[in-house]
């Protein structure tokens, strides 16, 4: 596992500054707040939040839908990116038996909060009203968690890349209780039709016919003739149709690049989960992602800005319901499915014990960025929406548990 340390703070620090302003800012003046997140920049118009006026449904594109449904495709797509690569690389990081006990404590990690968010509710007599939140504390904040897994562990522990391993698993979990549990309007599978036939016409066009033609010429012509000439182009323009079709089927357009990323040229070997060194690597799906970072990273900015600013009075039932998910479910259940896949027969990595499975699972607990987006999926705009958001933001109360529990527990740290 190479060095992800720069790329991770950069990010974190862009995200956390964001978050950090909205707060403040709404907790100042929400008016003014409010206002800027709910910009609208086009009525009526092809692409954005649909609306019903007078019988007739028409579309307003907000700043918020902006960051939220068009920018977030990038996030997502980064992610993907990482998923793919460790399932269909020969050594990935998510394929084999290595790979078995995080996956099975990612499990946990999605079914431990959910149910502590279930059970509080019910506890809470208000089961009926929150239940569609269930899905908001099975998040794992990647960013945040590398990096307060670095403070507890060291960069040469070996819970380190099981944390990451986690938390993308983790993510690809989220990605597809998105797609399938939170709809944004009435379902239209005709839809993606479009979306799955963009996916198949570039990867045959721009990736498997060049790969054809170039059998047995050494100097691969056609499929540098076409990494010359073309580049991303042909993957931006089925993605932009990709993203559409998602838009129109109900369901996430934030998750409309997916189908698009198999399809790019990718590394023939994996270095590891958002590896520095993959910034040496030519082929087209590392070009991209390393292209792309910048602007992920000033697009989670405003991701934190428009977000994350609620009230500290916004606090109600769901943040309890949120925060005991995140920090009561999270460790519990990484802690019991990880020891169960060893029970099973399938190991900690080497020189992991116990211990560090509990702690790494107070790590994970912190929520925030794709807890937040669930967030404002799962409720409507409104006191539901802001009492979870708060829950989520208020998940940064991990990192002092698992510091506190490293210490306790005498986690050896491990520089590397």
């Amino acid at each position: 596992m190479y060095k992800v340390w720069n790329v991770i703070s950069t990010y974190s620090l862009l995200l956390l500054s964001g978050a950090l302003l909205a707060l403040i800012w709404a907790n100042v003046d929400y008016e003014s707040y409010s206002h800027l997140a709910h910009f609208v920049l086009w009525d009526h118009a092809p692409i954005g939040h649909a609306h019903e006026v007078a019988g007739e449904v028409h579309r307003t594109l907000t700043l918020h839908f902006v960051i939220n449904d068009i920018c977030m495709a990038f996030f997502f797509a980064i992610a993907a990116k990482e998923v793919w690569e460790g399932i269909v690389l020969k050594d990935g990081e998510l394929r084999g038996k290595k790979a078995m006990t995080p996956l099975i404590a990612t499990a946990g990690g999605m079914i431990g909060p959910a149910a502590v968010y279930l059970l509080i509710g019910a506890m809470l007599g208000v089961l009926d009203q929150y239940a569609q939140g269930w899905a908001i504390p099975t998040a794992t904040d990647i960013a945040f968690s590398y990096l307060v897994g670095r403070i507890v562990f060291g960069a040469g522990h070996p819970a380190i890349p099981f944390l990451l391993l986690l938390a993308i698993a983790d993510d690809a979990g989220g990605m597809i209780i998105l797609a399938i549990f939170y709809p944004t309007g009435e379902l239209q599978p005709a839809w993606l039709l479009m979306s799955f036939a963009a996916a198949v016409a570039v990867y045959v066009l721009a990736n498997w016919l060049p790969r054809h033609l170039d059998r047995g010429k050494q100097d691969r012509p056609n499929s540098t003739c076409m990494r010359k000439k073309l580049s991303f182009w042909p993957y931006t323009i089925a993605g932009a149709i990709s993203w559409y079709g998602f838009h129109n089927a109900g369901i996430h357009p934030a998750l409309g690049l997916l189908p698009i990323v198999p399809t790019i040229p990718h590394a023939d070997r994996p270095y590891g989960i958002f590896a520095e060194a993959e910034v040496h690597l030519t082929d087209l799906l590392n070009w991209i992602e390393h292209r792309l970072k910048y602007f992920v990273e000033v697009m989670l900015f405003f991701f934190g800005l428009l977000n994350a600013g609620v009230v500290f009075s916004a606090f109600g039932e769901p943040t309890w319901m949120v925060l005991g998910g995140l920090i009561i479910g999270k460790p519990v259940g990484i802690f019991l499915m990880g020891m169960l896949a060893v029970k099973l027969g399938f190991a900690l990595p080497a020189g992991m014990k116990p211990r560090d499975l509990w702690v790494l699972g107070c790590v994970a607990a912190i929520g925030f960025t794709v807890a937040l987006f669930v967030t404002t999926v799962a409720f409507p705009a409104g006191a539901a929406q802001e009492a979870a958001k708060m829950g989520a933001v208020f998940s940064f109360a991990a990192a002092a548990i698992a510091i506190v529990m490293g210490r306790l527990l005498q986690v050896e740290r491990r520089e590397g």
